[in-house]
């Protein structure tokens, strides 16, 4: 009887929809007032519907969606590290700065290698 109530307990459906709530709040929070996130999202959308449009194999699909989630997720990291150090202080620290350099260039890694896999899944379909 307590292993049933210890299991519902901890796949309780209920946790989990708040924790969906909260996650979907921040994506928001990104998409309003983040103008990098609209833009990425913007050219994440376009790479997919142009790997529709030019029918890219399925897994080549995958390797879009992957792609693009990479970036997405490189981005969310990159603002949240920033909200962090500024909230840690206001004052210029060159630490943060460097903190902060680095976590923008997860952003550019993640750039490059999507522009990257858009060349090698577009440039035969183009040409």
């Amino acid at each position: 009887m307590v292993r049933t109530k210890v299991f519902r307990h901890i796949f309780k459906l209920h946790g989990f929809m708040e924790s969906a709530k909260t996650a979907l709040k921040g994506i928001l929070y990104l998409f309003l007032y983040h103008r990098n996130m609209r833009l990425i999202f913007m050219l994440g959308i376009t790479a997919f519907l142009a790997g529709l449009k030019f029918e890219l194999k399925d897994i080549e699909l995958v390797a879009l969606c992957i792609t693009i989630t990479l970036v997405f997720m490189a981005e969310i990291f990159n603002t949240a590290i920033e909200m962090l150090m500024d909230i840690m202080t206001p004052k210029y620290r060159l630490r943060i700065k460097l903190v902060k350099d680095i976590a923008a260039a997860i952003v550019v890694l993640a750039s490059l290698n999507a522009l990257w896999v858009g060349y090698i899944l577009f440039i035969r379909k183009l040409f």
